[in-house]
């Protein structure tokens, strides 16, 4: 069984004999007695993240060490535990490496973690109008206020458009305020992109086929964490918070990747 301490050093052996390297496949069955939702597309996406650095054959086949499943272990924990961001447990991994001796955060509840899981809180001025990251929240610290929403007026000084221009973008579903009127942080994001694209000459009738690809994209997801949100354990339903996050980088990082494999075949 791959059981450690929260953030500890991991059960020697856990992967084999010494020296003895395994695939990734191996790895999956070794991480699920502790992490049953955990996957290879999982696995892959800590790797991708820098987190874990596994060895290739000269086919280009991964193989894990016991170091490294112990570290995927680690990071999987600190993640369900302590819902810090992937970000914030490669810092802490580094430091260790350096020797020195990092405090974890105590254990978030399961009603902190859609606060802190991605590392954000609310209630910081900054570049989205209002609605900014920082950082995790301290040990002890207040459970954060739900985030902050600002007021049409705010919106469109922010993104620099005319009222009717906003009606318009609201009108194809592109910007969609909050029923009391405000808009949160991600509807600034959006509005802000749609201003950009606009001063190119794209107009919100062309990004509607943008907006169904993402409402798509967003149906996949919630179909591979929706059992993740009917566990029982409270730490898994938070865990899918997470999960939602992950899977939403990865969407956006291939749109991203076909459509520079779009645009590189049209210029041949």
């Amino acid at each position: 069984m791959l059981r450690t301490p929260s953030g500890g050093a991991g059960s020697p052996g856990a992967a084999g004999a010494e020296g003895r390297l395994v695939s990734i496949g191996t790895v999956l069955n070794l991480l699920r007695e502790e992490f049953p939702e955990v996957t290879i597309s999982k696995i892959r996406f800590l790797e991708a993240e820098g987190l874990v650095e596994p060895q290739r054959t000269p086919s280009g086949y991964r193989k894990f060490s016991t170091e490294d499943v112990e570290r995927l272990g680690r990071v999987l924990r600190m993640q369900r535990d302590h819902y810090l961001p992937l970000r914030v447990i490669k810092e802490h991994l580094e430091a260790r490496a350096r020797g020195e001796a990092p405090q974890l955060p105590a254990p978030a509840k399961p009603r902190d973690a859609a606060l802190v899981a991605d590392g954000r809180v609310a209630g910081t001025h900054g570049d989205a109008g209002g609605i900014a990251p920082a950082a995790v929240a301290e040990p002890g610290a207040p459970v954060p206020a739900p985030p902050a929403r600002i007021g049409r007026e705010e919106l469109l000084r922010t993104t620099g458009v005319t009222e009717s221009e906003l009606v318009e973008w609201e009108s194809y579903g592109l910007v969609v305020p909050h029923p009391d009127g405000g808009f949160d942080a991600d509807a600034v994001a959006v509005a802000r992109l749609v201003a950009d694209l606009g001063r190119f000459g794209l107009e919100p009738r062309h990004l509607r086929a943008m907006k169904a690809a993402a409402d798509r994209q967003a149906g996949l997801v919630e179909q591979v964490v929706a059992p993740l949100r009917r566990h029982r354990n409270p730490q898994t339903r938070a865990h899918a918070e997470a999960t939602t996050r992950e899977l939403a980088t990865l969407s956006v990082r291939l749109h991203a990747a076909l459509v520079q494999a779009a645009l590189h075949a049209g210029s041949h």
